[in-house]
């Protein structure tokens, strides 16, 4: 049922008498909302709660505009959910304030959300490679691994583990049980053939 026809329901109620039965208990009304989708039961369970449910919202804070916003949306679900009604677990009058109290709170958890900057340069992506600029990147990652495997194997083993590890000079000679200058050296001579090989992409 929509907001129109739950409001449409309300008003009809406040303007025929004949809706409004004092004798029917808010809990029979609820029950032949959900059995039979009675719309007369629910015109009048609108016109007795429906001031109510929007003076209780505005207690929680809510101003009267958006008080009966929510009134509406709670009239809504109570059209929708009548049939989960259980007289037995609790008064109807119990049941349906608390629609309204999580639809009040649903309102506030809406209104705190903070809202994004699309100009955030935090939420700005980085330049995306066009195409072309994709196919040099590949060919030079390439080039550079063909490079380092090129290398004989003390050299290569001392880039691995000075560049993918990130191991200091100190620690590689320790991980490789070798000198100090004899690393320091393996990686100058490394350094010259991959600036020799890689020389037409600087």
């Amino acid at each position: 049922m929509a907001n129109g026809d739950v409001e449409k329901s309300g008003l009809r109620a406040a303007a025929n008498p004949s809706f409004s039965d004092k004798n029917t208990s808010d809990s029979d009304l609820l029950e032949r909302i959900g059995r039979h989708q009675d719309r007369d039961a629910f015109a009048s369970l609108f016109k007795k709660l429906g001031p109510k449910v929007k003076a209780y919202i505005m207690k929680l804070g809510a101003t009267p505009e958006l008080a009966e916003e929510i009134t509406q949306e709670v009239f809504v679900l109570v059209w929708r959910k009548s049939a989960l009604f259980d007289a037995r677990k609790s008064a109807a009058v119990t049941w349906i304030f608390t629609i309204a109290r999580n639809q009040r709170i649903d309102r506030l958890r809406k209104e705190r959300r903070p809202t994004l900057d699309a100009d955030d340069p935090l939420l700005i992506p980085d330049d995306i490679p066009t195409p072309h600029e994709e196919v040099e990147q590949a060919i030079i990652a390439k080039r550079v691994r063909d490079s380092i495997e090129a290398l004989p194997f003390e050299q290569r083993e001392a880039v691995r583990l000075s560049f993918l590890e990130g191991l200091t000079h100190q620690e590689i000679a320790n991980r490789l049980d070798t000198p100090l200058g004899t690393v320091k050296s393996r990686l100058r001579l490394s350094f010259e053939k991959l600036r020799l090989s890689l020389g037409e992409f600087e």
